[in-house]
C-alpha cells in the first residue's frame, strides 16, 4: 500500500502545499450530515474483551507507554536529504508544544528523525553535533514533561532512495557491508549521545524499509532476499547501540512495517538483554484514514459511502495475530503510526475509527502512537491535533482525542457507532 503521509523526494516543499491546498478543497465540499445524525437513537457494537498480558519487565515498561502521539514532519522533513524542521511547512518544536501534548494526556511522544545529510563521511560518519544537541533538547523536554520517547532513522531508507537502500544491499553484498557500517556508526552515536537514558526512551531502529513498492515490489519476486537483509540490519543496529554501553529498549521494524509482511519474515534479533519490541504501522483502509476518498467507515455506514475493505474484522483480525505471536509471548508491539484524517461535517465517523482502533489496540497490549502531521484543515492528510506554534488542541480534534483517552483509561465493552 502506498502511503502518502510522508514526503519522501527533493519536491517536498512543493508536495507539502499541495497536500495543505487538498485539504483546504476537502474542507470546502465536506459538509456532512452529522447534524441529522444527532437525532438517530444511539446504538452501539461491542469490541473485543482485554487480553491477558504476560507479566514481566519488558510488557511493564509497554503498558507504561500506554498511548502515545508523533511529532510527524518535523525532524524528519528534509529537502532533498537535507533535514530542516521547517521545510515540511511546521514551525520548529517547542516546549508549549510539547506540555499540550503530556497534558492532552498522552504517555508517550515519537519523534521520527532523517539524518542523511547531518551524517558525514566514512569511516566515521560523524553525526552533526549542532543536530544531536538539538533532538536531545526536545527529547530533554519530553522527558521533562513526564513522556516516554521514541527516537528513529526514518526518511534515509525512503524508497531506498537514500543511503538506507535496501536495494543496493541486495544486488551487491558490498553495498550491503557498507550500509551496516554505517548504521553501526549512526546508532553508536545516538546511543552514545543519551546516557542513562533507559527509564524513558525507546530506540526504533529504522522506520518503513522498502524497495520503492510499499510492500508490492521485489520483495515479493525475489526468494526472501530483502527480508534478509533487514533481519541483519535490526541485528547490526541492536549490536551497535549495546556496544555503545546502552540499555534502551529496542523496537525493531518488519518489512515496510507492514503487519502481515512482519508476522511473516521478522526475524527478532539477539539481544543479550532481551529488551526488545517490534514496530508496526496500520493505516486501514487507506482511502478514509488517509486519503478521505470516502467520508465514512464501519458497519454503520452504507455500503456506497466507505470503503470496501478495512472493516472492523479486520482490526480484531490484525491485532489478534500481533497479539498470538508477540505479546502472548513476552514481546512488546508499537503501533507507531496510525490515525485518521479529519474531515469536516464527519467527525463523528473519525471518533468511532479513532475509539474503535485504539480500544481494540489496548485490550491485546498493543500500544498505540497516532500520526500527527501538523496540519489542522480537512481533507487528505489533514491529521492535525495540535497548534505546533503554542500546544493547544484543534476545535475538531477535542472529540478524537477523548475518545483516545477513553479507550486507554476506561474499562467498557460497547462502542457507540456514529
Amino acid at each position: 500500500m502506498r502511503i502518502l503521509k510522508k514526503i519522501p523526494a527533493g519536491a517536498a516543499v512543493i508536495c507539502m502545499l499541495f497536500a495543505l491546498a487538498a485539504c483546504a478543497s476537502a474542507a470546502a465540499g465536506g459538509a456532512g450530515n452529522d447534524t441529522a445524525a444527532a437525532d438517530k437513537p444511539k446504538s452501539y457494537i461491542k469490541v473485543s474483551e482485554p487480553a491477558a498480558i504476560p507479566s514481566g519487565e519488558a510488557m511493564d515498561f509497554a503498558q507504561s507507554m500506554l498511548i502515545g502521539w508523533n511529532l510527524g514532519n518535523v525532524f524528519d522533513a528534509h529537502n532533498n536529504g537535507v533535514p530542516s524542521e521547517t521545510s515540511w511547512g511546521n514551525p520548529r518544536a517547542n516546549r508549549a508544544l510539547i506540555e499540550g501534548v503530556a497534558a492532552a494526556g498522552f504517555k508517550t511522544i515519537r519523534i521520527p528523525v532523517t539524518w542523511i545529510s547531518k551524517i558525514g563521511s566514512a569511516p566515521e560518519y560523524k553525526i552533526s553535533e549542532s543536530y544531536l544537541d538539538r533532538l536531545s533538547e526536545v527529547v530533554g523536554w519530553a522527558r521533562d514533561a513526564g513522556l516516554k520517547v521514541i527516537i528513529n532513522i526514518h526518511h534515509d531508507g525512503a524508497d531506498s532512495a537514500y543511503w538506507l537502500n535496501i536495494k543496493k544491499a541486495v544486488a551487491d553484498d558490498s553495498e550491503n557491508k557498507k550500509i551496516q557500517e554505517k548504521l553501526a556508526a549512526v546508532w553508536s552515536q545516538i546511543a552514545g549521545k543519551f546516557p542513562d537514558s533507559e527509564d524513558y526512551l525507546v530506540f526504533e531502529t529504522m522506520n518503513e524499509i522498502h524497495d520503492g513498492g510499499w510492500g508490492w515490489g521485489e520483495n515479493r519476486r525475489d526468494g526472501g532476499k530483502q527480508y534478509a537483509v533487514l533481519n541483519e540490519w535490526n541485528q547490526v543496529c541492536v549490536d551497535a547501540i549495546r556496544s555503545a554501553g546502552a540499555g534502551n529498549y529496542i523496537s525493531v521494524p518488519g518489512y515496510v512495517t507492514n503487519i502481515d509482511l512482519t508476522l511473516a519474515n521478522l526475524r527478532i534479533p539477539e539481544d543479550p538483554l532481551g529488551r526488545i519490541m517490534v514496530t508496526v504501522h496500520f493505516y486501514d483502509p487507506n482511502e478514509f484514514v488517509l486519503e478521505a476518498k470516502f467520508h465514512k467507515w464501519g458497519q454503520s455506514a452504507e455500503a456506497s459511502e466507505k470503503p470496501s475493505w478495512g472493516d472492523e474484522n479486520n482490526v480484531k483480525n490484525q491485532f489478534s495475530k500481533l497479539y498470538s505471536k508477540y505479546i502472548s509471548q513476552g514481546i512488546p508491539v508499537i503501533l507507531a503510526e496510525y490515525g485518521a484524517v479529519h474531515q469536516s461535517g464527519y467527525e463523528d465517523y473519525r471518533r468511532y475509527y479513532m475509539e474503535y482502533v485504539t480500544k481494540t489496540a489496548h485490550n491485546f497490549g498493543i500500544v498505540p502512537v497516532y500520526w500527527d502531521n501538523g496540519s489542522g484543515k480537512s481533507g487528505k492528510e489533514c491529521s492535525g491535533l495540535f497548534v505546533r506554534s503554542t500546544g493547544a488542541v484543534y476545535s475538531h480534534a477535542a472529540l478524537i482525542i477523548d475518545a483516545m483517552m477513553k479507550a486507554v483509561t476506561e474499562d467498557y465493552s460497547e462502542i457507540e457507532l456514529p
